[in-house]
This record gives structure tokens, sequence and C-alpha cells, in this order.
């Protein structure tokens, strides 16, 4: 999912400018803040038992976990029952596992939006965990388990905010959409892209569209005191391109000169030591290190307001960490590799799949190109397995509707964080539905120190108490604020 990328931003917001405003939070100043109480943690800690696993892509379509998901729907439904009765709500299962809820607003003039979030979750094998994984278990002011932070907690912080909504007699103006689908962790061919292809053929056209994405970080760097929210305006493109080396099978006591595997290795080593050329500014960078600049101490704050000039430098640091490189160009990372059977027998083919992130400034040609110059062997083929371009860059400006409207329910919450745009270097189901909108968003309301991002689809995943009342609470502001016929 794409909230795995969100390590990014401590290199990243080492320098930009910022556009935050004081103000009181909705707790502060609204009687209908929603208070988190048992029942609600109950629903969250119930719906983490379900094991939504996705393991892999299979050519079938059939999910990893059917029954699971097919217990979680029916968990959904028996929590929010004013959500499945209301007269203003249709509720459909697309393609058997996934989830569609259409909210029809008192003005068809205006646009609808859209709220993405999943249901599926991906596997803790192989990894030691401190509490079950998936017993949703609520501990030292914490809810634990897989899908706590990836993303049950949209899901369900989504569909709470639109229960009390229902529940309290509100009637929408403005229309909007909330979809879950069952496969994001492994591409959302089949849950997110029905959905979106289900509604491109109803004709809906969309204001804008709100998925999961950066978050809120409270220590991103040193001498920034306020916690940093980044809007993902774009993300990077994919692909998945297969290396694939094939020679003649013997015994392993009569070797050749170069076997597959020795020649499919030299490739991999080539790949590795011959990165793709910088491509920082081609994408929303500049604007994420402008958005931060004022709270940015010196004497940084003279390189981020003076981008135009250190451009070069900045891109140049950046380059240097691993957790930052991947804002500066277009990345390769090797993730399988297969070759030979037995020890004693010389393999006829050896494969390697190299998955590829696209910065804005690239295409899908250039990749190649640059793969096989950098390779420079015609014994090794390579074959594109599939590919994603890279996002649209949506809007952030003043006259952004969705931008602004997720700002001010950021800002609602969580009143004393630097709002800037960012880049979203993994994917997110949102992909799908770029032909409903140009205006596409992600961001999730959780808060995060710096050493806890590795529990993002990594062991002891977690969510505070209090940070899931506030996830809830931000999609409660949401759909009042987007209520708003404009800014």
């Amino acid at each position: 999912m794409g909230v795995v990328s969100i390590f990014l931003i401590k290199g990243v917001i080492n320098s930009s400018s910022s556009k935050t405003h004081k103000r009181t939070s909705r707790r502060e100043k609204d009687a209908k803040y929603i208070h988190i109480n048992d029942d609600i943690l109950s629903r969250f800690s119930k719906a983490i038992q379900f094991e939504t696993v996705s393991f892999s892509l299979r050519d079938d379509g059939k999910p990893d976990s059917p029954e699971e998901l097919l217990k979680l729907h029916a968990h959904i439904k028996d929590s929010f029952p004013h959500v499945h009765s209301s007269p203003l709500v249709k509720c459909e299962v697309i393609n058997t596992y996934s989830l569609l809820y259409t909210i029809n607003g008192s003005d068809s003039s205006l646009k609808p939006y859209l709220l993405i979030s999943h249901l599926d979750v991906v596997p803790v094998t192989d990894q030691m965990w401190d509490v079950p994984q998936f017993e949703g278990l609520v501990k030292d002011g914490y809810i634990w388990g897989r899908g706590t932070i990836d993303v049950k907690n949209g899901v369900m912080g989504s569909l709470e905010a639109l229960e009390v909504l229902l529940k309290t007699g509100h009637s929408p103006n403005r229309g909007f959409f909330l979809a879950f689908g069952h496969d994001e962790e492994v591409f959302g061919v089949y849950g997110a892209a029905s959905i979106a292809r289900e509604l491109v053929s109803r004709g809906v056209s969309l204001e804008f569209v709100q998925d999961e994405g950066l978050v809120i970080i409270e220590d991103i760097f040193p001498g920034i005191t306020s916690p940093v929210a980044s809007i993902g305006v774009a993300e990077k493109g994919s692909m998945s391109v297969e290396l694939r080396v094939d020679s003649s099978v013997g015994h392993a006591s009569m070797p050749p000169k170069e076997s597959s595997i020795g020649i499919l290795c030299n490739a991999i080593a080539r790949i590795e030591r011959n990165p793709m050329p910088s491509t920082f500014g081609c994408g929303p960078e500049i604007e994420l290190f402008s958005g931060i600049s004022s709270v940015v101490p010196l004497p940084l704050r003279i390189f981020t307001s003076n981008m135009w000039l250190f451009k070069p430098l900045v891109g140049w640091i950046l380059s240097r960490k691993v957790s930052t490189n991947a804002l500066v160009r277009s990345t390769f990372a090797v993730t399988k590799i297969q070759g030979g059977t037995k020890d004693n027998v010389i393999p006829a083919s050896a494969t390697a799949h190299v998955n590829v992130r696209i910065h804005h400034g690239d295409t899908i040609d250039g990749i190649i190109q640059h793969l096989r110059s950098c390779i420079n062997d015609r014994r090794v083929h390579i074959t594109t397995l599939e590919a994603k371009r890279e996002s649209p860059i949506a809007s952030s400006d003043s006259k952004s509707f969705g931008y602004n409207i997720i700002a001010s329910s950021i800002q609602d919450v969580f009143p004393n964080v630097v709002i800037t745009p960012g880049l979203l270097v993994g994917g997110t189901d949102s992909k799908h539905f770029q032909q409903l909108t140009s205006e596409v968003y992600r961001f999730m309301p959780s808060r995060f120190k710096m050493t806890d991002l590795p529990r993002f689809h990594g062991s002891n995943e977690r969510i505070s108490v209090e940070n899931y009342e506030e996830t809830i609470n931000f999609y409660y502001s949401l759909m009042l604020n987007a209520d708003e016929t404009t800014l």
C-alpha cells in the first residue's frame, strides 16, 4: 500500500515552506465531535480479527482469503445500522468481494467526491510480534494488529463518521462515494479497478478523490517543532520487468565459461551500479520543499527558500541517502531471482524480476532503453510484465477545492500541524480512478514518530486509541466541509 513510502518525508522535508493556520480544533469548538467509546473500539478490534490477507496476484482473480473478506462484509453490515438502512445510501458488492457505497446529496448540481480505503492487508509471515497479529488487542493505549494503520482504520473510521452523520439527521448537500477494494496490496486489479469501471460506466465525474497515503510526522527534523502533514498530490508510476537468460543445460562437473546465472548476476550488478539520471523538480518535490520553508531553521531556510538556485545541490544531497533517493529519480529494485533446481545440474535458464518506480520526467520507453544500455548484453532478454505511468499532479493552490477541503479537515482535528503537498513513492488504489478526475489526493490522518514508520508492513503494527478517534473525526470533518458549494 501507499503509506509504506512515508519514511521518505524525513529527508524531503528538511527544506520546505508552510501553508498553516492556527485554528481551534473541532474537539474544542464542536459539541458534535465524536468521542471514542468501548463500542467503537470493539467494532474496530473485531475488524482487525478477520485475516483478509493478500499474498499475491492470482490469475483467476480469486482473493487469497475469500471467507475472511465475506466475514468482514457481514461485520461491517452489522456494525453500522444507520448506514445500511438509510434511504440516502446504496451499498453494493462489486466483483464479489469489494464494497461501494453511494451517498446521495440533495444538490445534484454539485460533483460528488470519493473516499477510498481497502479491506485487505499484507501477510505477517516471518515477522516477530510482541502481541498476536490478528487479535485486535487494546493495550497500553493502542489497538494492535495487522490493518490498524494499513488501512482498516480508514474503512472503519469513515463508516463510523458516516454512521454518526446519518444518525444525527444530517442530509448531505454534496453526494459522495466510499470505495473499499479487496486487493489493494496486490495492485487492486480486481477490486478498485472494478469499482472504477463501474463508476465510469455510469458516467460519474468526481470533484476529487481522497485515498490513503502520506501521514503526520511529529519529529520530522531537528528544529521543526510542529508536526508536518503532507498531502500526496501525486504518486510514482510502477513497472515490473523480467530479465531472462537462456543457456545450454549441463553437468556441474563440466561448467561453461559463463552460466545463465552468472550472466544474469552481471546484468543485475550493472543495473545497480547505473541508476537512472535525476529528474528532481519534474514532480511536486519543489512545491513540497517550499511548503515548510517558513518553519525550517536557518541556515537551511536559505536553501529551501531559493530552490531556483539550489535545486541541483538539494537534489544531489537527497540522492546520497537511501531514504530520500526515490524522490530524485526512478528507482530499480531486484525483488525476485530464480535459477537452478539441483546442486549438480547447470540450469538452462535464470530469471530475475525488477520492480521499477517511475518518477515524473521519465517514460516507460526511456527506462527500458536505460536498462538495455547499462546491461549491454544481448543474451539478457528484457520483458515488461506490467507498467503503470506516474500519476498526474493534482492542484494544491488556493483555488483547489479538494486540496483545501482536505487541508481544512486536517486543521479541524490537528490544529497545530504544518500542511504541505508531497509525493508518494508507493502505489495506492487511487491510480484506478484517474479517468474520473485529475484531482486525486493521498493522505491518512495517522500520527507517527520516525521510529514508528517501520511498523508499516512490518511487525507490531498499531494505532493509538486517541489517533483512531482523530481518524474518525477527520472523516467526519471532511464530510461536513465538502458539503460547501465553493471554498
